[in-house]
C-alpha cells in the first residue's frame, strides 16, 4: 500500500509540475517582477508602453487568419507573420496585467488556426524541397511554431481542457507531424532552418506538456541524438562560438537557440542548457557582436543582408536573456542602449536598471582584434578580425579562411574585407535579395546570389582561369578549408595572419599573408597584403578589390571602354561585370586612389611583371536590375608562380563644407620585392620617404626558430615567422 501511495504521490507531483504554466518564456514570479518594476525604470517603461500600444490596437477586433497564397511580401504571408507576433505579445500583456481581454484575443486567433492548419497542403508558392504550409517555405512555418508555442504557454491557464486539446491537435500537431515525419530529413539537418524547426517543436512540447515533442526537438526525429538541438549546439559552432554560416546567420539563428534554451532552462533546469559545451550559447552571442561594424551591421560575408544590425529583435531578445542567465555584462550596455528597448523579462528589467544607474555608457561595443576557429573541433580554418584604433576611428580588417558556410556560404577562400570609421571599404557583396518585397521574387534569394554573389570574383581573393574556388561545388568547398600557418593579433605595432590553401584548384597553391602595421607617425595603419600563387602550369590570375567609393586617381593612364561595353567574362560571376576601363602596366608599381565618406584609400600593387587592370561595374546581363551597381578594381596576371604585393593605405580627409582636401596623396612611393622563394618573401615599401622592410617566412609556424636575411649588406637575425622594421627600427612588438 505504501508503495502504491508513493507512486500516486510521485505521479501527482509530476502532474502538478506539468501544469505549472507559463514556464517557457518566463514564469509567474518573473512576470510579477517585471510588473513591479515597470514604473521604476525608464527603458522598461517605454518598452512596455510600446508593447501595450501595439497589442491594444487589436483588442476587440476580429483578426483575419487568411488561407495562405502569397510569397514573402504578399498579404497572406505578412498577415500570418503579424499574427504570430501579435499572439505572443498579447500573451505577454496577459501575464503582466492579468487582463483577460489579452488572453481572449490569443485564444480566438488560436481557434482560427486550429481550424485552418489541418486543411492545408503545401503552399502554392513553394519553390524549395522543404515547402511550408502556412508560408511558402517550412522555415517560416517553424517561426510560427516558435512564437505560437510561446503564446500558447502564456495563456494556457486561461484555456479550458477542451480548448487546449482543440488548439494542440489543430494548430500544432499537423505542423509538428509534417516537420518530424514528412520533412524529417530537413528537420534533422544541421542548419539554421532546422534550428528553428527544433526550437518550434520543442517549445510547443513544453507548452503542451508533450515529452515526445521535447525529445524529438532535443535529439532528432528518431531520437537517436544524431540530430536535434544538442546536435546543433555541437555541430554548428566552433569551440569559441563561431557560427559556421557566418555572423549574419548567427543573428538569425540566435533567437531560436536562445528562445528554446530559455524555455528549457525554465522547464528542465536539470539540463543546464546554458552551461552546455562550456557556455557555447554565451560565446556565440559575444562572437556575433564582435563581428559587427560600428553601426551595428553584421559583417557581410556569406549570404548576408547588409542592413541587418544588432538592433534586430533577435539580438534584443538574446542580449536580455544573456544578461539574465549569465549575469551582468558591462560590454553589452552599449548594445542595449542603441537597441533602445528591452523585453518583458527579468533580464530586461535588470538591463533597464543598469542603464538608469550608469552615468555614462560607451558609444561602441569594446571591439578588439580576435581570431575565430571554424568547425565543431575548431580545426577547420577560421576568421580573423584584425583591428586598429578606437571608437569612431576604428579600422577592421577581416581575413576569412574558413570552411564554406553550408548552403549560405560563398566560394572565397583567403578573402579579405575592410571597414574603416564605420564604413565598408572593401566589401563582400553579401546576398542578392530584397526581403519582404513581393515584386522581387517574393522576397526570396534572387538567382544572382548563386550566379554572382557566391562566386569567387565577387570577393577580394584570387580567381584562377575565371573559375570559382572548388569549381563552385558546395560539397567540395564545405569539406575543405585553408590552413592557418601562423598569426599574432594582440600586438601593438604589427598584427599578422598567414593562411595556406591547396585544394581550391587542382594545381594551384595559394598563400596569403596579411599584416596590419602601426607605423610611427601615421594616424592610420598600413595594410600589407602578400598573396603568393604557386603552380607548375600557366594560369590567368585575377585579384579584385571590390571597393566602395569614387575613383580619384591612378598613377597610370587607362582606356575608357564606355563606347563599347562588354562583360568581363561569360560565367562564374564575370558575366555581370561591365568592363568600363582598362590599362596595361609593366613591372612598375600601380596605384589606385578612391574616396569613401571624406577619406582617401590607396591600393599600391606590384605583381612581378606585366599586368592588366580593369575597372568594372555590375549590371551586365541583369535586365531586372537585381544587382547593385557596385564597382571593382581587378588586377590580372598570367604565368605559373605569381606573387601580388599590395599596400592598402588609409589617408587624408576631405571637407565638402570647407572645400579642402588634406593628405589626399599616397605616402607609398615604391614597393620592391627583394626576395620571393620557398624561404622568404621580403618586401621593401618606401613609406613617407622611409624604408619599411617586411619579411614573411613562407612555411608553417616556426615558433622560436631563428632566421637570417641580408639587407643592404647587413645581416638581420630574428625568431618567428616574420620580421618588420621601419626606418631601420624593429616593429615586431
Amino acid at each position: 500500500m505504501k508503495k502504491i501511495l508513493f507512486a500516486i504521490a510521485i505521479l501527482f507531483a509530476t502532474t502538478l509540475v506539468a501544469q505549472q504554466h507559463p514556464n517557457a518564456f518566463a514564469n509567474k514570479q518573473e512576470f510579477a517582477f517585471v510588473k513591479d518594476n515597470i514604473t521604476k525604470t525608464a527603458l522598461l517603461q517605454q518598452s512596455y508602453a510600446d508593447l501595450k500600444a501595439s497589442v491594444d490596437a487589436w483588442l476587440g477586433k476580429d483578426i483575419d487568419v487568411p488561407v495562405p497564397k502569397d510569397p514573402a511580401g504578399g498579404y497572406t504571408h505578412e498577415k500570418h507573420k503579424a499574427n504570430y507576433n501579435l499572439m505572443f505579445h498579447a500573451g505577454l500583456m496577459y501575464n503582466i496585467t492579468g487582463d483577460a481581454r489579452y488572453a481572449l484575443l490569443v485564444k480566438n486567433m488560436f481557434l482560427k488556426y486550429a481550424a485552418l492548419v489541418p486543411t492545408l497542403a503545401n503552399h502554392p508558392e513553394a519553390t524549395s524541397s522543404s515547402p511550408g504550409r502556412i508560408f511558402w517555405q517550412a522555415l517560416n512555418d517553424a517561426n510560427y511554431l516558435v512564437y505560437a508555442g510561446l503564446a500558447y504557454d502564456l495563456i494556457q491557464p486561461y484555456l479550458t481542457e477542451v480548448e487546449r486539446k482543440t488548439i494542440s491537435e489543430g494548430a500544432f500537431k499537423p505542423e509538428v507531424d509534417y516537420f518530424t515525419k514528412d520533412l524529417s530529413k530537413w528537420f534533422d539537418l544541421i542548419h539554421n532552418h532546422a534550428v528553428w524547426a527544433c526550437a518550434g517543436v520543442g517549445i510547443v512540447g513544453i507548452a503542451t506538456d508533450n515529452q515526445d515533442y521535447i525529445d524529438m526537438a532535443l535529439y532528432g526525429s528518431s531520437k537517436d541524438k544524431s540530430a536535434g538541438f544538442l546536435a546543433h549546439l555541437n555541430g554548428l559552432f566552433s569551440p569559441d562560438g563561431y557560427y559556421n554560416e557566418g555572423p549574419y546567420y548567427t543573428r538569425y539563428a540566435v533567437l531560436p537557440f536562445y528562445f528554446f534554451a530559455n524555455a528549457l532552462n525554465h522547464a528542465k533546469p536539470e539540463l543546464k542548457i546554458f552551461q552546455y559545451r562550456d557556455q557555447i550559447l554565451g560565446k556565440a552571442l559575444k562572437g556575433a557582436l564582435e563581428q559587427t561594424n560600428l553601426d551595428g551591421a553584421f559583417y557581410s560575408y556569406n549570404d548576408a543582408i547588409k542592413d541587418k544590425t544588432y538592433t534586430s529583435n533577435e539580438v534584443v531578445y538574446a542580449v536580455d536573456i544573456y544578461w539574465q542567465v549569465y549575469g551582468a555584462s558591462a560590454d553589452l550596455l552599449p548594445i542595449a542602449k542603441v537597441q533602445d528597448r528591452v523585453i518583458m523579462s527579468k533580464g530586461g528589467v535588470e538591463i533597464s536598471k543598469k542603464l538608469d544607474d550608469s552615468k555614462s555608457v560607451p558609444a561602441y561595443y569594446p571591439y578588439k582584434s580576435i581570431e575565430f576557429t571554424d568547425g565543431p573541433k575548431g580545426d577547420e580554418g577560421g576568421v580573423a578580425v584584425i583591428r586598429s584604433g578606437k571608437g569612431k576611428n576604428l579600422t577592421s580588417l577581416i581575413y576569412k579562411y574558413s570552411t564554406h558556410g553550408l548552403s549560405h556560404g560563398h566560394y572565397d577562400k583567403l578573402n579579405i574585407n575592410l571597414y574603416d570609421n564605420g564604413n565598408e571599404i572593401l566589401q563582400d557583396y553579401g546576398a542578392v535579395r530584397f526581403i519582404g518585397i513581393e515584386q522581387k521574387y517574393g522576397g526570396r534569394y534572387l538567382p544572382q546570389t548563386k550566379d554572382y554573389a557566391q562566386q569567387t570574383i565577387a570577393h577580394n581573393t584570387v580567381t584562377v582561369d575565371e573559375k570559382s574556388h572548388f569549381n563552385g561545388k558546395e560539397s567540395e568547398s564545405q569539406k575543405n578549408h585553408p590552413t592557418k600557418w601562423y598569426s599574432k593579433v594582440d600586438s601593438t605595432n604589427v598584427q599578422v595572419v598567414t593562411a595556406f590553401e591547396d585544394k581550391a584548384y587542382k594545381d594551384v597553391n595559394m598563400q596569403r599573408s596579411v599584416f596590419v602595421i602601426k607605423v610611427p607617425g601615421a594616424s592610420k595603419p598600413l595594410i600589407l597584403d602578400i598573396f603568393r600563387l604557386l603552380s607548375a602550369t600557366e594560369h590567368q590570375y585575377d585579384l579584385p578589390f571590390n571597393y566602395l567609393g569614387y575613383v580619384i586617381s591612378t598613377n597610370y593612364k587607362y582606356e575608357s571602354y564606355k563606347a563599347n561595353l562588354k562583360p568581363l567574362g561569360k560565367k562564374n560571376g564575370y558575366q555581370f561585370m561591365w568592363k568600363e576601363a582598362g590599362a596595361r602596366i609593366g613591372k612598375e608599381m600601380s596605384q589606385f586612389t578612391f574616396l569613401n565618406d571624406k577619406r582617401f584609400y590607396t591600393v599600391s600593387s606590384v605583381s612581378g611583371d606585366s599586368a592588366e587592370i580593369f575597372f568594372t561595374v555590375l549590371g551586365a546581363n541583369d535586365p531586372d536590375f537585381n544587382l547593385r551597381r557596385d564597382p571593382s578594381y581587378v588586377i590580372r596576371t598570367k604565368g605559373t608562380n605569381k606573387t601580388y604585393v599590395n599596400a592598402i593605405e588609409i589617408h587624408g580627409d576631405y571637407s565638402t563644407i570647407n572645400e579642402v582636401a588634406s593628405g589626399a596623396y599616397s605616402a607609398v612611393a615604391d614597393i620592391k620585392v627583394l626576395q620571393d622563394d620557398a624561404a622568404f618573401t621580403a618586401v621593401e615599401v618606401s613609406y613617407n620617404s622611409k624604408p619599411l622592410l617586411a619579411i614573411s617566412v613562407n612555411s608553417p609556424a616556426a615558433g622560436d626558430k631563428t632566421f637570417t636575411y641580408n639587407y643592404n649588406g647587413k645581416a638581420i637575425t630574428w625568431k618567428g615567422n616574420y620580421y618588420i622594421q621601419y626606418d631601420n627600427k624593429l616593429l615586431n612588438k
